[in-house]
């Protein structure tokens, strides 16, 4: 598979077996594979909100943690819901 980049920087394959010619637009510059890496977008951080919701039990295993703690007089669900604001906290 061939790379190219075109007057914007967008990246661009081609692969070819050879049975057809490919059209390659003149603005297109043949780049290697590490050339296209380095020009990928980095994906952003991601928030602490994206990082809680992602720790958070599911609601059904809250609503469970929640039965069972009215049961036994426990604090599961409040523990665990602590745990995640203490490792993800607020504005990082």
């Amino acid at each position: 598979m061939k790379l190219y980049k075109n007057s914007n920087n967008e990246i661009y394959a081609y692969e070819s077996d050879g049975s057809q010619d490919v059209y390659i637009p003149k603005d297109f510059i043949a780049i290697t594979d590490a050339e296209a890496e380095s020009m990928r977008p980095v994906p952003p951080e991601p928030t602490y909100k994206e990082l809680r919701a992602a720790a958070y039990p599911s609601l059904a295993e809250q609503a469970d943690m929640a039965y069972w703690d009215r049961q036994n007089g426990t604090t599961t669900l409040d523990d665990a819901i602590t745990a995640v604001k203490t490792k993800y906290p607020k504005g990082t």
